[in-house]
Parts: structure tokens; sequence; C-alpha cells
């Protein structure tokens, strides 16, 4: 497996991860992604700033993860300091095909690379309620829970807020 900037060449394989993705989050009651969001406009921004990073298997893409420094406002309603610096992983998604293969551990450790690559000590991730994978991975990754949150984007979900401190 290869942690790599995407490039816009990748963006029609990664809608097809989400396409394939976002029946299932939606089956499990997790609404957090539909047919308006994640689109290909927010992962070509992401590919522009040279923060969109895939997990290529032998030339597949398995999935992938926006490492960003975007804070929501919102943040601050778990008591975050939002003009504070940290890393944050937004739009983390793996192939089913791929799942329980690491991949979503090696999207995120590569966050914890850009951060220390950076000189940042904090990083921070949000999740949907519904999202029970992502509730049992980000404390096994070292994550604590900060509270629950709700976007301004996305009404009618709530999302739980995790962050790690690097030493």
């Amino acid at each position: 497996m290869q942690i790599r900037l995407a490039t816009s060449d990748d963006i029609p394989n990664i809608m097809q991860i989400v396409r394939r993705v976002v029946p299932l989050m939606r089956a499990s009651g997790n609404l957090q992604w539909d047919d308006r969001y994640p689109n290909p406009e927010v992962f070509a921004q992401d590919v522009q700033l040279s923060q969109l990073w895939v997990a290529d298997v032998d030339g597949t893409l398995a999935g992938m993860a926006a490492i960003t420094t975007d804070q929501s406002p919102e943040y601050a309603q778990v008591g975050w300091d939002i003009h504070e610096l940290a890393i944050v992983v937004h739009r983390i998604a793996v192939d089913p095909d791929f799942a329980g293969r690491g991949i979503a551990i090696a999207l995120m450790q590569q966050a914890e690379t850009v951060a220390r690559e950076r000189g940042i000590a904090k990083l921070r991730v949000d999740t949907n309620t519904q999202n029970q994978v992502t509730q049992r991975l980000f404390p096994k990754l070292g994550y604590t829970f900060a509270g629950e949150i709700t976007l301004d984007f996305r009404p009618g979900l709530n999302f739980l807020c995790y962050e790690k401190q690097l030493n």
C-alpha cells in the first residue's frame, strides 16, 4: 500500500468509492454523506490545496482522506480553541472491497505524519453519531472523545468530536 497525495486524475475513482460507501452508510443509519456531499468539486479543491491523500493498493484506489487545517466554527461547541492550529481529518472513506485491511489506519497515520512535518501537535476529527466504525477506530488510535456538535452545513445531524495530542 502506498499513501500519496491525490491528483485530479484520481477524482473519478474517488467518486466511485463515495458511490459505493454512501449506500452502506445510509443503510446503517449514517446520513452524513449523500448524493450532494462530498462531490467532485470538494475533492478538486482538496487536490488543488494538496490536502487530499489516497491509499493506493497495487494501482487501485482503496481509500482517501482530506488532511487539512480546516476547523468548523462549530468545533467551539466542545470547548476547542478553533484558532489554535490543528490537523483535521475530513472526508475519510475506504472502498468496501478493502475493508478490514488497515486502510483507514494508514490514512490516519498519514495525518500524524503531516502534523509532525508541520510542527503541529493537535489532531482533530469529527464523525456522525451513527458511524460506529469510526467511533471504534479513533479511540484505538489514541484519540479522546471531546463532545458532540451540530454542523450548520449538515442540518439535522449530530457529530462526535475526537482529539489527539502528539508528543
